[in-house]
């Protein structure tokens, strides 16, 4: 990416599929909303990426700007704690190198995978500070990863990814921050987010 700015496009979330893990009951008490904490990308990384999901996601399905998600589900009530932490560990931490290593098959979809053990880390020390209040789903290491397309026919996503496999090449991926979002069954409403502002040596 890039200038270093993240989309104006707010991410929005797809349905919840039968496969996907549903929110724990104290989630989904009146008026909670679950936590999503993404990895923002670069301006010219994330335009990129919005192309390709508007190019080849099922219409009615596409209702999430392209997104690298960290955290699936943090409950409602550490929203304060998680602003504090993630803003002491932006203020001090440098973007974090990370790099585009080959288009993967979700089955019926197609994502980009993402290598970044600086990420990772970053991500660890967070889920380390919520030890205890993780999902089954947020308590593994997750494998990084954009979404380009998804739930379309098996035939069609081998298609995909045969065509963006041909010309791919290992690049970097401009990180700049942190962003969480509220999940209320809707869009995803921004909570809060933060850009890294510590210096490599």
């Amino acid at each position: 990416m890039d200038d270093g700015t993240s989309s104006p496009r707010s991410p929005r979330p797809p349905r919840l599929e039968p496969t996907d893990p549903g929110f724990p009951p104290p989630f989904r008490v009146s008026g909670a909303a679950p936590i999503i904490v993404t990895a923002a990308m670069g301006a010219a990384d994330q335009r990129h990426f919005d192309r390709l999901r508007d190019a080849h996601f099922p219409p009615a399905r596409n209702l999430v700007a392209a997104h690298i998600t960290l955290f699936h589900q943090l409950p409602p009530s550490c929203r304060d704690e998680l602003e504090r932490l993630i803003r002491r560990l932006s203020s001090d931490t440098p973007p974090p190198e990370a790099m585009l290593r080959g288009v993967v098959s979700l089955d019926r979809g197609v994502a980009f995978r993402i290598e970044s053990p600086a990420l990772l880390a970053i991500r660890a020390r967070i889920a380390d500070h919520f030890h205890g209040l993780l999902t089954a789903q947020d308590q593994g290491v997750p494998r990084l990863h954009i979404t380009v397309q998804n739930k379309v026919s098996a035939g069609g996503a081998r298609a995909l990814l045969a065509d963006l496999a041909r010309d791919f090449r290992p690049r970097p991926l401009v990180i700049t921050g942190l962003a969480a979002h509220l999940y209320r069954g809707g869009p995803w409403e921004p909570a809060f987010a933060r850009n890294f502002r510590g210096v490599r040596t």
